[in-house]
Parts: C-alpha cells; sequence; structure tokens
C-alpha cells in the first residue's frame, strides 16, 4: 500500500474495502483529494457470498470497474425436492471473488489518483471546520470530512459513540464461508435451506465456486452441508481452496448515519443480514449517497438518503430473517414454489 504525507485531504476516508475504495472513486471523479485510511495492506479477503447483483455490477460500471468472474443469471431457493428460481428480467449479475473486486477497485481508486496510508484510527476530535484522526502508534491526519467504512464492528461507529444496543446472543446470526475447487453446475445462486441454516453457493470462475453458510452459533459448516445431502453430494471430494473465513453478529445497528462531519457507509452504518445477498449493491449506493452530501456540507441529505436507499433492503431482510427463525421456516421454500411471481418480484426488488 502506497504511503501518504501527513496534512489535508478534501476527504478522508476510513477503510479500505469496498465500499471504502468506492467512495474514494466517487470523490476523486469530483475532483476532490482523497486519503483512504486502512491497516490491512494487499487485497482484503472476508466471509461473504461474493455475488454481486445486477444492481451492483451497474454501480460498478458507472465509476469504471469491471471486475471478472463468473455470470450470474438469477436466485433459486432450494430445500429438498422443492425448488425455485428467478432469472433477473434485465442484465444478470456476476460472482465475483471479493479479492478479486478488492483488486479491480484498489486499481481504479490508484488511476484516479486516490492517496492510501496503512495505518489505524485510534482516536478522534471534530472542530467546527474539520476533523483530526489520531494514529495508533504516532501521527495525526485532517481532512474537512470523514467518511467511516470501516466494517460491521467499525471503530469510529464506537469512537463517535453510535453503537446502538447489541442483540441478544440467542438471536445473533453469523456467516462462514468457504471455496471449493469445483466446476459450477449453475448459472444461478443456490440458496440451499437446511432446518438451522441457509447455505448460499455462489459461482465465482470457471472452476471454483464459494459456499457460504448462515445461522446461529455454533456454526458448523460441515454439520451443515451432512444435512443438504444433494448440495454434498455435489461438493464431495472437492478440495478446498483458502482458509475457512467468518463473520458476525451481522446485525449491527448505529444510532445516527453521521455524527458532525463524520459519515458512516457500508457495514459501519448499520446491517441487516446477509440472507438476500444485496450488502454490496446498498453499500455502493451509500458511497455515492455520502459523496454527495459532503460535496453539499449537508449531513442531513445523507441520513434522508441513506434511508431512502436501504428501505427495500432493511423491510425485505428483516421479514425473512423473522420468517426464517419462526415456526414458519420450513414453508418458506414451499411457499416461493406455490407462488413464483412473488419470488420473482422480490427477487427483482432487491437486486435492481
Amino acid at each position: 500500500m502506497s504511503g501518504a504525507p501527513r496534512g489535508d485531504a478534501d476527504l478522508i476516508v476510513v477503510g479500505g474495502g469496498p465500499v471504502g475504495l468506492a467512495c474514494a472513486i466517487e470523490a476523486r471523479l469530483h475532483g476532490m483529494e482523497v486519503l483512504v485510511i486502512e491497516p490491512r495492506d494487499g487485497p482484503i479477503d472476508k466471509a461473504c457470498g461474493e455475488g454481486l447483483m445486477p444492481g451492483a455490477l451497474a454501480a460498478l460500471d458507472r465509476i469504471g470497474v469491471d471486475p471478472p468472474g463468473s455470470p450470474l443469471a438469477g436466485i433459486a431457493y432450494v430445500r429438498g425436492d422443492a425448488r425455485v428460481e428467478h432469472r433477473f428480467a434485465a442484465r444478470p449479475g456476476r460472482g465475483v471473488r471479493r479479492t478479486v473486486l478488492h483488486d479491480a477497485l484498489a486499481l481504479r481508486a490508484d488511476e484516479r489518483g486516490a492517496r492510501r496510508l496503512r495505518g489505524r484510527v485510534s482516536a478522534l476530535a471534530q472542530r467546527r471546520d474539520g476533523v483530526r484522526l489520531e494514529l495508533a502508534g504516532g501521527g495525526a491526519v485532517e481532512a474537512p470530512w470523514v467518511i467511516a467504512a470501516d466494517g460491521l464492528h467499525s471503530p469510529v461507529r464506537r469512537l463517535l459513540g453510535l453503537d446502538h444496543r447489541p442483540q441478544a446472543e440467542s438471536r445473533r446470526r453469523f456467516g462462514v464461508r468457504r471455496h471449493y475447487a469445483v466446476e459450477p453446475w449453475t448459472d444461478l445462486v443456490e440458496v440451499h435451506w437446511s432446518p438451522e441454516a441457509e447455505a448460499y453457493v455462489t459461482p465465482v470462475d470457471a472452476g471454483t465456486v464459494g459456499v457460504a453458510v448462515l445461522g446461529r452459533r455454533p456454526l458448523d459448516q460441515d454439520a451443515v452441508l451432512a444435512s443438504l445431502p444433494d448440495l454434498a453430494a455435489r461438493l464431495e471430494g472437492a478440495l478446498q481452496l483458502g482458509p475457512t473465513r467468518g463473520a458476525g453478529p451481522l446485525l449491527q445497528r448505529a444510532r445516527s448515519r453521521a455524527s458532525g462531519r463524520v459519515l458512516l457507509a457500508g457495514d459501519a452504518s448499520g446491517y441487516v443480514d446477509a440472507l438476500t445477498g444485496e450488502g454490496m449493491r446498498v453499500g455502493f449506493a451509500q458511497a455515492r449517497a455520502a459523496v454527495a452530501a459532503v460535496r453539499a456540507g449537508d449531513t442531513t441529505q445523507y441520513e434522508r438518503a441513506w434511508r431512502a436507499t436501504t428501505r427495500d433492503f432493511r423491510m425485505l431482510t428483516s421479514a425473512l430473517v423473522l420468517a426464517a427463525r419462526s415456526p414458519f421456516r420450513p414453508r418458506i421454500v414451499p411457499t416461493a414454489v406455490a407462488r413464483p411471481e412473488l419470488f420473482g418480484s422480490i427477487v427483482e426488488r432487491l437486486s435492481r
């Protein structure tokens, strides 16, 4: 990661993941001087379903990013012999390894002239016309505005006192993800429903599928796959590529999306669940809205835009998670099979 001198920028972005880099690109497209602060070096991996829905691809295209991957024609829900599919009406999505997506965004940010600094924010202080960020190990940087896109467990959100009361342990959901060296057998994202968890299968290239399992702890991916014999048979004998990665608790809430001159974007701004696979689409929309609010000097504008861009995601994902926890869980896939037009309309609404 390239170094950057101490000093001012028009905007500091805390967090060099996909949403943080999207913020940096958006700002540079408007001629702003941008500094991205990120403690990790190289392409950043994390537990992620890795399916970019059509709306996410459109957002990337608008900022000049086109990561390679595997075309996704739609989504299927599967439970035993019951299966329902919906193919996207307008354009396909794409399965993309998280590291590949990160590399594509980082390259574009560098091309546009965003500066990057390896560091960790340990404290912040706000004044009327700017923000000062103290860095672990010494040093500080300042800018008129800061966008924090530093993840589910955002240190900046905590420093601002915007963390919401955590969810009860018994209701927390987590995710684990593995890659398998197996040729994809479909061009759909398959969501396999077990009695206690969901397994997302996403083709990410010609010889690899990602499998992300969502559920409550203890979350044993092998046990979940054993409860899904059709999926287990497809993965039998396949080489596991790389480590198993985990994330959670998935539900994260913020008291507000802004405090003074600091805005929260991506998972740092609040997150419901990975069940509908819309994290990237929503995150890229937030990046655009956050930079627009900074340019306008109006954080209330961002709060309104955040609520508007996340409304469908929050409402539909919350409803589906509630159903998945309820006695109705075994009926989710059969109901979708019986009402394919309803299933399709929900998929289209979330993927646009």
